[in-house]
């Protein structure tokens, strides 16, 4: 008596379950979305340091005075022109020339038309704050100095 060369209804089964099991976990540690926001913190990170490196160095080469638009509220950053910062904190004088930022940096999900997405102020002592208060995964990323 021959028997036939093949696979059962069961082993088919058992193997399709295992490999479906096998994706669902890889899927689970791998976590796009997870991966994604975090990789956008990371992008906030970079980028309040950046404005606040820029505003300190204008400071240095300005005898110590901040920008004169940085208010002791938190306002977001405008990213254009003065023109068209009514309400938001005009940094132009940052990119002037290119001399201490090319551009403004903008927040990878929640920058508008004019804005950047990240806020600044100063206190009392001229302390600068700069944050992103658009932090994904509960995250505060806040930068003082």
């Amino acid at each position: 008596m021959r028997r036939a060369k093949g696979f059962t209804l069961i082993e088919l089964l058992l193997v399709i379950t295992i490999i479906t099991i096998l994706a669902a976990i890889v899927l689970i540690a791998i976590n796009p979305p997870r991966n994604i926001a975090a990789s956008n913190n990371a992008q906030r990170w970079s980028n309040i340091n950046t404005i606040i490196n820029a505003i300190h160095q204008y400071a240095v080469d300005n005898g110590g005075q901040l920008p004169s638009t940085i208010t002791t509220g938190s306002v977001e950053v405008c990213k254009t022109s003065a023109a068209s910062c009514s309400g938001l904190i005009d940094l132009s004088s940052l990119t002037f020339e290119e001399r201490y930022v090319l551009r403004l940096p903008t927040d990878p999900t929640s920058a508008s038309a004019n804005g950047t997405g990240y806020f600044v102020k100063k206190d009392a002592y001229n302390r600068v704050t700069v944050s992103a208060p658009f932090a994904q995964l509960g995250v505060t990323i806040e930068v003082s100095r």
